[in-house]
C-alpha cells in the first residue's frame, strides 16, 4: 500500500524555505508579465517557459521567456 503524502511536511522541509519562496514568485511573475504581454487567452492552457531556467541563473527578462504548450513539460515525461 502507498503510503499517502504528507504536503504539510513536504512545505516545511521544502517548499517554505525562503529561496523556494522567491523561485517560485519568480515563476508565477513570469507567467503575469506574458499574460500581461500576449493576452490571457494567449496562455489559457499553456505554460511559460524560462528558456535558461531559473535554477541556472535564469531571469524573467523577454528573451527568456517563451509560451508552451503542456507537452513539453519533461518532469510529466519523466514520471515525477
Amino acid at each position: 500500500m502507498v503510503k499517502p503524502r504528507d504536503y504539510k511536511a513536504e512545505y516545511a522541509r521544502f517548499h517554505g524555505k525562503p529561496e523556494e519562496i522567491a523561485k517560485r514568485a519568480k515563476r508565477n511573475q513570469a507567467r503575469a508579465q506574458v499574460k500581461k504581454k500576449l493576452g490571457a487567452a494567449a496562455v489559457a492552457g499553456k505554460d511559460v517557459h524560462h528558456k535558461q531556467p531559473i535554477r541556472s541563473g535564469g531571469g524573467n527578462g523577454g528573451g527568456n521567456l517563451a509560451v508552451t504548450g503542456t507537452h513539453h513539460r519533461g518532469w510529466e515525461r519523466e514520471g515525477r
